[in-house]
C-alpha cells in the first residue's frame, strides 16, 4: 500500500492535538455556546498561488500526502513562501528553503472555531500555582527532590497556549534571563500563541551563555526540553536530536539561541499532517520508542498495539535519511497527546558504572542519547527499564547521595490499563469535547484542552447517564481526595526516612546499609513521585496510585526500620 492509499483509509477526523490534566482546577459553569464566541479571528491575507506540479517535480513524497488528502485543495502557498525557493531551483541553486509558516492562523483561516477555542483563555486553572507550596499537591516535594532544578519552581499546567510562554519564565529553566514585557501579558493567551516574543523580554540579547539573572534561580532548560512545547524547529532538527551538518540544532545546542528562535506554542501540525490532514505525530522519542524499539502504541495490550500503529515516514537531506513523522493508522488521541503528556527523559543524569568491575557512576552530558529517551512503561515496570536496560538514574539528592528518579508527566502510561482505557476512552472524550459552533451550529472538536471537571456535561454525562453536574464532581473528588490523602502520607515517611539516613550517615552505621538505605530511597521516590507528577491526581488510574503509592510506604517504613536497628547495634 502506498502513501496515498494509507492516508486514503485512515480514519480521519478527531482534532486532537495534547491533552491538559489540570485536575488541580477550581469549579466553573458547564460550557454554553457564550464561551466560544471568536476571540481572534481576522481576515485571511489573499496569497498567490503557486502551480503545485513545479513543488513536486522536487517533492515527489509530498504530492503522495497532498493530493490524496482532505487538504488536497489548499495551495502550497498557504503555508510556504516559496518565490526565492523556486527562482533558485531553476537557477540550479537549492540553497535557498522556502519559508515555512508555523503559526496557528495558517489553520485559523479555515479552521476558526478551533483556533478561538484554544485561545480562550481557562480562568478555572490558575498561572503558576505552585505544587510545593504549603496547600498544593506536595508540600515537602522540595525536601524530597532536594538537588533538582524542579524544587526551584514546579508548577500546576494550565492552557496550552501559554505552555512555551511559562516554561521560558520558570525559575529552574533559564537563570531569569527571560521574563513578561507586562505582568499583566500573564493571561494573553492570544498573545502567546500568535509568538511568545510579542510579550517576553530578554534581559541580556547579547549573550547566549545559561547564566542566572537573580537569586533562587538555576539554569537547568535544554533543547530536548523545548520539543514538547514547541515544534517551530522541526525542520532544523535530525531525528533524535543528533548532530548533522544541515541541523540547525540539536541536543547539545546552546539552549539560549534555540529558545530565540522559537515562537509557537503546541503547533497544530503536531498532531495533524499540514499536506493531508492525517492524524499524525512528530516527537522523535515517541517515534523510536513505538516503532524503532517494536513496543507498539499500547504496550500492555498488543491486540489495541495493532489497532492503532505509527507508520515511520523519513524525510532527507542530501538523500540520506534526515527526520521523521509517525503516520496513524486512525485518530487515537491517547498516541497524540503521548508526544508530551508522557515520562521521557529530557535532561542529562547519571551512568550508574558497572559495580562489578569497579567502574563508579559518571555524569552524562547531553551528548549522550539516553537524554531523549521514552521508556514507555509504567510506574511498575519504569525500575527494571531505566536502570537495568538503560543503566541511568536522573540526579543525585543533595542531602542523603542517593542517586533517584524524577519523572516528568506519565499521563499516557497511567491510562493504561485503566478502567477508563479499556473501555475505549480516549484523552479527547474528557478534555477535548465535542461542542457547537455559535456561530452556525456546527459541531466542532473544542481545543481548549481542560480538566474535564470544568466541562462534565460535555464529558462525563455523555457516558454517566443521568449524573448532574455536581454528582460528577462528587465522582471525580471522592477518588482524588482519596489518592491526595495517599500521596501526602507517602510524602511524610519518606521525608522520615531521609532524615532517618542523615542520622545514621553521622552516627557512622556502615557502608552497606548506608546504601541499602539509598536503594529503598530510591523506591519511595519513583513510587510517590509518578503520581505528583502525573497531574490528575490520581483520577487516570486509582487503583494503580493505591497500589504505587503503598509501594512507597512500604519503602520508606522498612528503609527507617533498617537504619533504627543498624544505629540501636552501635550503642
Amino acid at each position: 500500500m502506498n502513501i496515498t492509499q494509507w492516508i486514503t483509509r485512515s480514519v480521519l477526523g478527531v482534532g486532537a492535538c495534547l491533552l491538559a490534566l489540570t485536575a488541580h482546577a477550581g469549579v466553573s459553569a458547564p460550557l454554553k455556546p457564550s464561551d466560544f464566541e471568536p476571540v481572534a479571528t481576522k481576515a485571511a491575507k489573499p496569497i498567490s498561488p503557486i502551480e503545485e506540479k513545479k513543488c513536486y517535480s522536487c517533492h515527489d513524497n509530498i504530492e503522495e500526502f497532498h493530493s490524496g488528502g482532505r487538504h488536497a485543495t489548499v495551495n502550497c502557498a498557504a503555508c510556504h513562501d516559496a518565490v526565492d525557493h523556486l527562482k533558485s531551483a531553476k537557477e540550479k541553486d537549492m540553497g535557498k528553503r522556502p519559508v515555512t509558516r508555523m503559526d496557528h492562523q495558517v489553520c485559523a483561516t479555515c479552521h476558526a472555531d478551533q483556533y478561538n477555542s484554544f485561545v480562550k483563555l481557562n480562568h478555572a486553572s490558575g498561572a503558576r500555582v505552585e505544587k510545593a507550596a504549603f496547600k498544593s499537591r506536595s508540600p515537602l516535594f522540595d525536601k524530597l527532590m532536594e538537588g533538582y532544578g524542579f524544587t526551584i519552581e514546579h508548577n500546576e499546567p494550565r492552557s496550552h497556549a501559554f505552555m512555551l510562554v511559562d516554561h521560558l519564565i520558570v525559575d529552574r529553566a533559564y537563570g531569569g534571563r527571560f521574563q513578561l514585557k507586562n505582568w499583566m501579558h500573564i493571561s494573553d493567551a492570544d498573545g502567546a500563541v500568535k509568538g511568545a516574543w510579542n510579550i517576553l523580554t530578554d534581559k541580556e540579547p547579547s549573550t547566549s551563555d545559561q547564566k542566572r539573572f537573580m537569586s533562587q534561580v538555576v539554569t537547568a532548560g535544554n533543547p530536548v526540553c523545548l520539543s514538547c512545547k514547541t515544534q517551530d524547529h522541526i525542520l532544523d532538527w535530525k531525528y533524535m536530536g543528533d548532530k548533522h551538518p544541515k541541523a540547525k540544532w540539536d541536543r547539545t545546542s546552546k539552549v539560549v539561541d534555540v529558545a530565540r528562535d522559537l515562537k509557537h506554542p503546541l503547533n497544530c501540525f503536531m498532531c495533524h499532517d499540514p499536506h493531508s490532514a492525517a492524524p499524525r505525530v512528530v516527537r522523535d522519542g515517541l517515534i523510536e520508542a513505538v516503532v524503532d524499539r517494536k513496543l507498539g502504541t499500547y504496550p500492555m495490550d498488543p491486540v489495541k498495539s495493532a489497532q492503532s500503529t505509527i507508520k515511520k515516514v523519513w524525510f532527507q537531506r542530501d538523500g540520506k535519511d534526515f527526520r521523521a513523522i509517525g503516520l496513524l493508522s486512525k485518530s487515537d488521541s491517547n498516541v497524540m497527546c503521548a508526544q508530551c503528556h508522557v515520562e521521557y527523559n529530557c535532561g542529562p543524569g547519571f551512568d550508574l558504572g558497572n559495580a562489578a568491575t569497579g567502574k563508579a557512576p559518571e555524569f552524562i552530558k547531553m551528548s549522550d542519547p539516553r537524554t531523549n529517551l521514552f521508556p514507555w512503561v509504567n510506574v511498575m515496570g519504569y525500575k527494571d527499564v531505566m536502570t537495568k536496560q538503560y543503566n541511568f538514574k536522573d540526579f543525585k539528592h543533595a542531602s542523603t547521595g542517593a542517586l533517584l528518579p524524577k519523572i516528568q508527566h506519565p499521563e499516557m502510561e497511567t491510562v493504561w490499563g485503566s478502567k477508563h482505557e479499556r473501555a475505549g476512552v480516549e484523552c479527547k472524550d474528557c478534555h477535548m469535547p465535542k461542542v457547537k459552533s455559535s456561530a452556525d451550529a456546527k459541531p466542532y472538536t473544542w481545543h481548549g484542552q481542560q480538566s474535564a471537571r470544568n466541562m462534565t456535561q460535555e464529558t462525563c454525562a455523555k457516558c454517566h447517564k443521568g449524573w448532574s453536574v455536581e454528582e460528577s464532581k462528587y465522582q471525580i473528588d471522592a477518588i482524588q481526595n482519596y489518592i491526595r490523602g495517599k500521596m501526602t502520607k507517602a510524602e511524610f515517611w519518606l521525608a522520615q526516612l531521609i532524615d532517618e539516613m542523615l542520622k545514621a550517615n553521622d552516627k557512622g552505621v556502615d557502608e552497606a546499609t548506608m546504601t541499602k538505605a539509598k536503594e529503598y530511597q530510591y523506591d519511595a521516590t519513583l513510587y510517590w513521585e509518578w503520581w505528583t507528577a502525573e497531574n490528575s491526581d490520581g483520577f487516570h488510574n486509582p487503583e494503580q496510585a493505591r497500589e504505587s503509592l503503598a509501594k512507597s510506604m512500604d519503602a520508606s517504613k522498612a528503609g527507617i526500620k533498617m537504619l533504627k536497628e543498624a544505629m540501636a547495634a552501635k550503642k
